[in-house]
């Protein structure tokens, strides 16, 4: 049975709603001001409300607004009952989030009419919003998903770490890192274009490839073999239109060199030095288009070697790809500054540069996936 209030200062009006909408098999509570209204409507949740425009105290349009307002009470639907009927009347309640009018006096079967038409339009909101609720638990599974299949934290014989925020959305982000043999480890991070499962998906078909090496004949060790392989296997034409950004790497702790190559991807950052004044700051990238674009796409390969207390970041385009609550939109050279200051402290840096970024984050929750992986080697 659906829940009507009625809130007009007549208690006239009050007896001839409720005797209408109770024949109709209504429930119905009704009050005779705003302030109870507003109380009522929060502690009911009426599936409909009827209210008076002109009332002492809160008038209709201040009730409609604060119910509006309130998240619990989103699909009510809220019915303005006026003797006004004038264009800019009508607009002013409008604004104030009325979604129907009845005029006075009242006419029995318009306001049936009106009444169903409400409480239908209510119940589709109310099957959208469970819809969109469930969507959402769907998402936030996924997620975990998607967190349980990342590799753990490493402690020997250096150490990486990783931070991992998933998008309200859902977005296409996921790295590994994982030994090759004694000696040589591999590293990478990729980024599905878009949002949702269609970007997940490729993502964790990428990570289940590389981890258990199914591309056969593959030299695991060249970087761009691994790019080229894997723009030969996720063509975006057979992938839903879906492509990605990887930055992938292979370090030899005994030689100490650092091969790479990317394939549009944001640069990996290598921070070397013993003091703040010291800091030497390398941008790791190679020319290459994101995977599964152009067949013919061609990467290559670079080398590094890594001094003695350095620190390797990789990440996604989320991590720096912030708008700021002045619109303005935060870059990967403010991000690197960021990378810098805290290349010399103690502990918890990964945690240092998110809580930045999340005070710099005007919104509950990031627009885009943020990973980042931070690789210290001594």
């Amino acid at each position: 049975m659906f829940k009507i209030l009625v809130i007009d200062d007549d208690l006239s009006i009050q007896i001839l709603l409720k005797r209408i909408l109770q024949k109709q098999g209504y429930e119905v509570v009704a009050v005779n001001n705003g302030e109870e209204g507003i109380a009522q409507a929060v502690a009911h949740h009426p599936a409909l409300i009827i209210c008076d425009w002109i009332m002492p105290g809160l008038n209709g349009l201040e009730v409609c607004h604060r119910i509006k307002n309130d998240p619990n009470l989103s699909t009510t639907f809220f019915i303005l009952l006026t003797s006004l009927d004038s264009v800019a009347d009508r607009v002013k309640g409008l604004d104030a989030g009325a979604d129907d009018f009845i005029t006075k006096p009242i006419e029995q079967h318009e306001l049936k009419a009106r009444v169903r038409a409400g409480l239908r339009l209510h119940q589709a909101s109310r099957d959208l919003q469970t819809q969109k609720l469930l969507l959402e638990e769907q998402l936030t599974e996924a997620a975990e998903y998607v967190r349980s299949l990342l590799p753990e934290p490493m402690s020997q014989p250096f150490t990486i770490n990783s931070r991992f925020i998933p998008s309200r959305q859902l977005g296409g982000d996921c790295f590994d890192y994982y030994w090759l043999d004694n000696e040589a480890i591999a590293i990478y991070l990729l980024d599905t274009a878009g949002h949702g499962l269609k970007a997940t998906l490729p993502s964790i078909s990428v990570l289940n490839l590389l981890r258990s090496r199914a591309l056969k004949g593959l030299n695991y060790y060249q970087p761009s073999d691994v790019l080229k392989a894997l723009n030969e296997t996720f063509q975006m034409n057979y992938q839903n239109d879906k492509y990605f950004t990887i930055w992938y790497g292979v370090y030899n702790r005994v030689t100490r060199q650092l091969t790479y190559a990317s394939a549009g991807h944001p640069p990996a950052i290598l921070i070397s030095g013993t003091s703040p004044t010291s800091n030497e700051v390398q941008v790791l990238r190679t020319p290459g288009m994101p995977v599964g674009m152009f067949p013919e796409a061609q990467y290559i390969d670079a080398y590094c070697n890594v001094k003695k207390f350095s620190s390797l970041y990789i990440f996604s385009d989320g991590a720096y790809e912030i708008t700021k609550s002045d619109g303005t939109v935060w870059n990967l050279d403010a991000f690197v500054q960021i990378l810098n200051s805290i290349h010399h402290t103690a502990d918890y840096q990964l945690d240092h540069v998110l809580n930045y970024l999340t005070a710099l984050n005007p919104k509950e929750a990031f627009e885009d996936d943020l990973s980042i992986l931070q690789i210290k080697f001594d």
